[in-house]
């Protein structure tokens, strides 16, 4: 048999030789890999008593610090219940002993499946075509990621910051509300930088786990007593809105070009295409939630007062 006719076997799912997975007592069919980043692999599960269809995420821990790291994305999903986060369904902690790989244990996060994709998937696609989402649409699956990371930054006593918000990490249902997924990067949104090292350690650590592209200025070179705050957040939103309307964050371009997106992400220039079919009053929001200063940069309310009331404009309400 050529490999061709074999992988398509496999990808089929052979009655003789399934892969699977048991979470808590149930057993999932693994049916293919959805995607994969530095820290976890994401697959597509299917229920061996329901058929029904699932996302499974999959995080390796090599010792107990990974192990703990790992459990804050169960924490933080058991701490936002919001239609517009993605739901945590199930989970185990698999003991997983392989000494070629060094893990000591396997974290399996099962969620639900959304067959749409992502966001960045659909804005790829209408990237080609220049198919551009009509200004309401803009506005109303911005307003509901605006919603989902609200529900975040109003969590009490201790606000939670997303930290890496992304087109690749909202996720579209078939009516394309948008979901926020990936809690991996999920911290404490408040935090008073003191020391060198404590600075250092944060830098890294947003250079590890928030994508470039969308990632706050405040957090490229953070100095020694600085208080950052859930507005790292809302940076990423202004670059996620952009995106919305152009396809890409304006630092995606920068990125491509292989110019230093922290030297461009510092300047704050934003440049609208001279193009774009979108008014005045949406560009203007893109600018207002962009503001390199983050004690100057608006919360998250804030940027739902302007966003709903350019919403209302747009249906003629004002």
């Amino acid at each position: 048999m050529n490999s061709l006719g074999l992988n398509i076997i496999l990808r089929m799912g052979c009655l003789c030789s399934k892969q699977s997975v048991r979470i808590n007592g149930k057993t999932y069919y693994i049916r293919d890999r959805l995607g994969e980043g530095g820290f976890s692999v994401v697959e597509l599960v299917e229920d061996a008593r329901t058929h029904e269809m699932f996302a499974l995420k999959r995080i390796p821990c090599h010792n107990a610090e990974d192990q703990k790291v790992a459990m804050l994305e169960v924490e933080s999903h058991k701490c936002i219940q919001h239609p517009g986060v993605m739901e945590l369904l199930d989970y185990d902690l698999k003991s997983k002993v392989d000494p070629l790989e060094d893990l000591s244990s396997e974290l399996l996060i099962l969620m639900p499946y959304y067959q749409r994709g992502t966001l960045f998937g659909e804005l790829s696609r209408r990237e080609v075509r220049k198919l551009y989402f009509a200004e309401k649409e803009v506005l109303r699956i911005f307003r509901c990621i605006c919603e989902a990371v609200e529900a975040f930054h109003t969590l009490q006593p201790d606000p939670l910051a997303h930290r890496d918000l992304k087109t690749a990490n909202i996720l579209l249902d078939e009516n394309f509300n948008p979901v926020l997924m990936d809690l991996g990067s999920t911290t404490k949104a408040r935090v008073d930088v003191k020391e060198h090292t404590e600075a250092k350690q944060l830098e890294e650590l947003a250079a590890e786990r928030s994508s470039m592209p969308y990632r706050a200025p405040e957090l490229f070179h953070v100095s020694s007593n600085l208080s950052i705050d859930e507005r790292s957040d809302v940076w990423s939103l202004g670059c996620i809105l952009f995106a919305l309307c152009f396809f890409k964050s304006p630092y995606d371009i920068v990125y491509e070009r292989h110019d230093s997106v922290a030297l461009a992400v510092v300047s704050g220039r934003i440049d609208i295409p001279p193009d774009s079919p979108f008014s005045e009053e949406l560009h203007n929001l893109i600018k207002y939630i962009l503001v390199v200063d983050h004690k100057e940069r608006p919360f998250i309310q804030d940027v739902l007062t302007r966003l709903r009331e350019l919403e209302m404009k747009n249906q003629g309400c004002v």
